[in-house]
Formats: C-alpha cells, sequence, structure tokens
C-alpha cells in the first residue's frame, strides 16, 4: 500500500484560457504520480485558470499534506515570480502558520533545466 508523501507539491503556472496550454503542467504532474506513487501533486495557476494558488494548498493540506512545496514553472522570473508569487505564499504561510509552505525558485533558473533545453535545441540541428 502506498502511502502519501508528507510534503505536497505544487507546480504553479502563469495561467490560460486554452485548455490545450495546461496540458505541459499536467504532464509533469502525471510524471511525478508515476515515477513516484501516493506523492500529493496539484497544478495551480495565478490567473485565467483553475485552480488557483490557494485552492490547490487547501487540497492538499485536505489530503494530508504536512508540508507544501511549491514549484514556480515559470522559465523566465518577471515580475509574477518577484512580487505576486511571493505575496500569495506569504498570505498562505499565515493562513496555514503550522504547515511550512516552502518556495522553490524557478524552473527556468535551474541549471539542469538550462542544460536540457540547450540539449533539445542542439538536437534539433
Amino acid at each position: 500500500m502506498n502511502t502519501p508523501h508528507p510534503t505536497g507539491i505544487v507546480l504553479f503556472a502563469h495561467g490560460s484560457r486554452d485548455p490545450l496550454w495546461h496540458r505541459p503542467i499536467e504532464a509533469v504532474a502525471a510524471q511525478i504520480r508515476q515515477s513516484s506513487p501516493g506523492a500529493l501533486v496539484a497544478c495551480a495557476y495565478l490567473e485565467l485558470s483553475t485552480p488557483d494558488l490557494p485552492a490547490a494548498v487547501a487540497d492538499l493540506v485536505a489530503q494530508g499534506a504536512r508540508a507544501v512545496r511549491i514549484m514556480p514553472m515559470f522559465l523566465g522570473v518577471g515580475r509574477h515570480a518577484r512580487e505576486d508569487l511571493p505575496a500569495l505564499v506569504h498570505d498562505l504561510r499565515v493562513q496555514y502558520h503550522l504547515i511550512p509552505i516552502l518556495l522553490q525558485d524557478a524552473v527556468g533558473e535551474d541549471p539542469r533545466m538550462v542544460r536540457l533545453l540547450a540539449q533539445i535545441a542542439l538536437d534539433s540541428v
């Protein structure tokens, strides 16, 4: 029997009205679930899509998450990542003061992502 991981993961993205835009984010969530059965993972969006970040965190906590790690699925660190997201995380930390809410760097800041994107570009040449 697989028991849920104590740390929930939120894949946080901008959002779009176009349902096809969500596919890559949802694919990452599906890969996490496949790689780690029982993982608590949710997608959340800043705008134009649901669920929003507070709803996704509430859902993970209701499922038993004892900590929540937010992974911004942004390649660049613009205003949303620098200003909007930290404000949302602050509010969540106040609301869930007994549950650690961890904010990771944007995926585009991770050297592994940079290397992977470069390799994908080179493979297509």
